[in-house]
């Protein structure tokens, strides 16, 4: 299903990947090493990328704008 405004664009992952911080990492990922980075999108939406450095590339495994009622300071950490 389609919902503009949940949308992410190429320029705003590649951004947060540029520019983003690291908030989780998952070092025993089944998909090989990865972390939950952490950037601000066009408007200043957080946005959630979770990839794994591959020898010749970066794979990115998802995007998300993480939801309000899953996390907390400010994207930052799980609610538990």
């Amino acid at each position: 299903m389609v919902i503009p405004d949940r949308m992410r664009s190429v320029d705003e992952v590649r951004y947060v990947i540029e520019n983003g911080g690291i908030i989780e990492d998952y070092p025993k990922d089944e998909r090989g090493h990865s972390c939950l980075l952490l950037g601000k999108g066009e408007d200043g939406r957080p946005i959630h990328v979770v990839c794994t450095p591959k020898e010749d590339y970066l794979a990115i495994i998802t995007t998300y704008l993480p939801s309000p009622e899953q996390w907390t300071d400010n994207s930052r950490k799980r609610k538990k």
